[in-house]
């Protein structure tokens, strides 16, 4: 895995918003096209996830965070598919 990115697996869509809307940095969504959405943008996130939708492969695409703490927050949620209550 690169550094700061994270692939993503077997998502609920509902949940991961929750979990994006909860970053505190950006994040980014990255294609193999070469396609680099900022998820914090709902724009961004309706085209992002509408595209993921269509082609059915989520696992083309990769998160990559200017914050550590998300990342690692985001990490666990695609892990366990839940984000962890304080």
């Amino acid at each position: 895995m690169d550094n700061n990115k994270i692939q993503l697996h077997n998502l609920n869509f509902e949940d991961f918003i929750k979990a994006i809307d909860e970053c505190k940095g950006d994040v980014y969504l990255e294609t193999e096209d070469g396609d680099v959405l900022n998820l914090k943008s709902k724009l961004c996130q309706m085209i992002g996830l509408s595209t993921i939708l269509n082609k059915a492969e989520v696992t083309e695409a990769t998160l990559r965070c200017t914050n550590p703490q998300d990342e690692t927050m985001l990490f666990r949620f695609n892990l366990y598919g839940k984000i962890e209550e304080d």
